[in-house]
């Protein structure tokens, strides 16, 4: 798949991605929202350098890496990806807070809806805002969105210099094994 051209990346502002969603999920994934870069592919966590991919594979949520094209593997292993808000930006600090609590609406009743295992949040500041918990941290949440478990992990962005491809595989692994029990 030939990589988006500078035009079309720019063009995908506001644009949005389908959600990988089905029945009988171990974990939906939520990112924070897609960047132009994803929303010109039409791939979840598309951007070269993203680590959501890598992460995924080492944690041993996938028996290998995956490229973004082949996202729609995802359901049948267990796992979904949506996102705290539906559109494109070029960055998350783009997004207001009114459109993260709107977004966390929304995914609260997706995650009601499908039930899946556990909601993954990638982003710590973004699950903070959209659901109204400040003092969130890394890890398994004491509260529920939808009724389901949450557990907020860093977000695998190259721009989230706090966190190498290892350490974000480790704290993925710690939801895989809570996942699997």
């Amino acid at each position: 798949m030939p990589a988006p051209t500078p035009a079309e990346v720019a063009a995908a502002a506001g644009r949005t991605i389908p959600d990988l969603i089905g029945p009988g999920l171990r974990v939906l994934f939520s990112g924070i929202n897609p960047s132009l870069y994803s929303a010109a592919t039409g791939h979840h966590f598309a951007r070269p350098g993203n680590r959501f991919w890598p992460a995924l594979h080492r944690s041993g949520f996938t028996e290998r890496q995956l490229h973004p094209s082949e996202q729609f593997e995802l359901p049948a292993a267990g796992l979904g990806i949506t996102n705290v808000v539906a559109r494109a930006t070029a960055r998350a600090d783009e997004l207001s807070p009114a459109e993260l609590v709107e977004g966390g609406a929304i995914l609260a009743a997706l995650a009601a809806e499908w039930k899946p295992r556990f909601l993954a949040v990638l982003g710590v500041t973004a699950y903070r805002t959209a659901f109204g918990r400040p003092k969130a941290a890394v890890g398994p949440q004491a509260e529920t969105v939808g009724g389901v478990p949450v557990w907020v992990l860093p977000n695998p962005s190259g721009l989230n210099a706090h966190y190498t491809v290892d350490t974000l595989a480790g704290a993925y692994a710690e939801l895989r094994e809570a996942a699997d029990r």
